[in-house]
């Protein structure tokens, strides 16, 4: 072996393309007494029930979770009535839209998506060694689905729509959403990607399920992250045609889903009238967060899911400035806007106190300019 200082110094391996991908952005931390509301996490703690659950399963660590998640797969095809073959589970939604991608797409295909949308279908995409084909959204900042139809070639295998839409809220309609689906080729997977279903208080709340069963070439992603409060634990699960599921399976990583989040998953669905009452609870926060920016004289775009969006454009940092200062940390896209979580009543107060502060300073500004 050749140990000389040039073999030493010598470039590593590296794989060619990944120059293209751009790593997937956390959303900020937040100081001590500071307001996160860049992730759109749940602002309840953990339900004791799920708690307790958890720690009961504590002393078994050691083993490995049943990869599988046989019981869980069960419990959702129970739920929806669906098979348990059709159901997959993954670490978060983020997994779960890998293994969709992977279990469809390769080299020379190409994926379609909505853009402005979920941030990492993008990275998620070229991994897989696909092609990502964003087209962008409609003025009223939700899908064209008529130029995504147009956007389809012989080469697509997979079309995103994710519903809401995250960063900015917006759903689209489930007689849009049918007539949208039965246009795609069936050798073309519509992904419905519905992590925020749970906080839609619209008519075509939980379409995807319904699509999943009068279309052959319909899956159907969810998250445990977000309405049931287990974003650190990193579990969610897509439905899907038998064969679609089969190769998610091929492609997922094993062991992927620990014992631990299957067992809290399990927990969760027996608690759900408790967490409905939290999720409402969120709700009516976000409309009140909506209010407050739209009083203090900020874009903000009316929103079915746990955050609200402001196309700030090129007064996003202004904004984000502001709710910084204010103790409130959101998720900015420099130059397009700023995505910012429901949270507690606290949390909302926070932002409130910090735009109403902003605006007291402008108007005494104004009055100084005024009086000269």
């Amino acid at each position: 072996m050749d140990h000389s200082k040039d073999a030493l110094t010598m470039p590593l391996p590296t794989r060619a393309g990944l120059d293209a991908v751009p790593a997937y952005r956390q959303g900020r931390s937040a100081p001590a007494g500071a307001s996160k509301l860049s992730s759109n996490e749940s602002p309840h703690p953990p339900l004791p029930s799920v708690v307790a659950a958890v720690r009961d399963r504590l002393d078994g660590i050691h083993r490995y979770p049943d990869m599988s998640a046989a019981a869980l797969r069960e419990r959702l095809a129970d739920r929806y009535g669906v098979d348990p073959s059709e159901v997959t589970v993954g670490a978060g939604s983020v997994e779960i839209a890998a293994q969709l991608i992977h279990a469809v797409a390769g080299d020379g295909d190409e994926v379609v998506f909505a853009w402005r949308s979920f941030e990492a279908y993008p990275s998620l995409v070229r991994i897989a060694g696909a092609t990502p084909v964003p087209v962008p959204l409609d003025a009223d900042h939700g899908h064209d689905l008529d130029a995504m139809l147009a956007a389809i070639t012989p080469r697509t295998r997979l079309i995103f729509v994710c519903n809401p839409n995250n960063p900015t809220g917006t759903v689209v309609g489930a007689d849009e959403l049918e007539r949208f689906v039965a246009a795609v080729p069936h050798d073309v997977l519509v992904v419905i990607d519905e992590a925020y279903v749970h906080f839609d208080r619209t008519e075509s709340r939980g379409a995807g399920i319904e699509l999943f069963r009068r279309h052959p070439h319909v899956a159907v992603l969810h998250t445990f992250s977000k309405a049931y409060g287990l974003a650190g634990l990193r579990i969610g699960y897509a439905i899907a045609p038998a064969a679609v599921a089969e190769n998610q399976r091929k492609v997922a990583v094993p062991f992927g889903v620990t014992d631990l989040a299957q067992t809290a998953a399990l927990a969760s669905l027996d608690a759900e009238d408790e967490l409905a009452t939290r999720i409402d609870e969120v709700v009516v926060q976000r409309d009140r967060l909506h209010a407050v920016l739209v009083a203090a004289g900020w874009p903000a775009v009316r929103s079915q899911a746990n955050f609200v969006w402001v196309p700030s454009a090129d007064r996003t940092a202004e904004l984000e400035h502001l709710l910084q200062e204010g103790g409130v940390i959101a998720r900015a896209f420099a130059g397009e806007g700023i995505r910012i979580s429901s949270g507690s009543v606290e949390d909302i107060d926070r932002v409130e106190a910090a735009l109403a502060g902003a605006a007291r300073e402008r108007g005494a500004a104004a009055r100084v300019e005024v009086g000269a």
